[in-house]
């Protein structure tokens, strides 16, 4: 973990409430995809953690959705510096990946998936990537991931574009030695039951410290309760235990 100022580069919409910020500070403890960073905001009180979407040699890229007071200010910020923690989380295992990987990301659970679409293109793979949405209007991000050479499935929930239905409904056709998903619970649940392989999943908590010192994002496992923010957010599939 490392606390560094990051300079605001730029700050556009994506979409009515999704925006994509480029900031410019030292990188240097982001070392996986799947990681996140804790942004300090004026007034507020806790970090925001915000998942890690591209990070190019001092150029860090995060995707956000404006869902409160402390993103709605992120979204008005056209320039300034932002303290913040970077390097938290343990991020995605590639080693894992095989040939031909599946990642699947919904709604802001996309972001992370394009830095692990890039590595993982980077070493040759035949990468597929289902992206999960619920209408047209929400989509982000599809032609990024075709740019990096990715096989997109896009679904919808209300059938406006691509599939309708859920990623599960495109993952049912899909050939794949290993998966990688982020999205909210039940998405992940969903992605649990119907995958074939191995796979990781990275879980989105609200967070105090965003690295393990006040507990209050542990889950049960297999081994033993978790931290999210330090022990995850990424966890194997295999040592998951689902609330009843």
């Amino acid at each position: 973990m490392k606390q560094s100022i990051f300079e605001i580069v730029s700050n556009q919409a994506l979409t009515a409430n999704v925006y994509r910020m480029e900031l410019r500070g030292d990188t240097s403890a982001i070392t996986a995809p799947g990681q996140f960073v804790n942004i300090q905001l004026d007034g507020m009180y806790l970090r925001r953690p915000i998942s890690v979407c591209d990070v190019q040699g001092d150029i860090l890229t995060i995707v956000y959705k404006v869902v409160g007071k402390g993103t709605e200010a992120m979204s008005r910020m056209e320039s300034g510096k932002l303290d913040i923690l970077t390097g938290l989380g343990n991020g995605y295992d590639l080693t894992l990946a095989g040939e031909k990987p599946v990642l699947l990301g919904g709604g802001v659970g996309v972001p992370p998936m394009y830095l692990l679409a890039r590595k993982l293109r980077e070493q040759g793979k035949e990468v597929s990537v289902i992206l999960g949405f619920n209408t047209k209007d929400e989509i982000f991000y599809e032609q990024e991931f075709k740019a990096l050479g990715c096989a997109v499935t896009v679904t919808t929930v209300d059938g406006s574009y691509g599939l309708k239905g859920f990623v599960t409904d495109a993952l049912k056709t899909m050939d794949y030695t290993h998966f990688y998903t982020c999205g909210p619970e039940p998405m992940l649940k969903a992605v649990y039951r119907a995958s074939v392989t191995s796979g990781q999943m990275s879980f989105e908590e609200r967070m105090g410290c965003g690295f393990g010192a006040c507990m209050g994002c542990s889950c049960k496992t297999l081994t033993g309760y978790k931290r999210i923010c330090k022990d995850g957010p990424v966890m194997m599939k295999e040592e998951i235990l689902w609330a009843q």
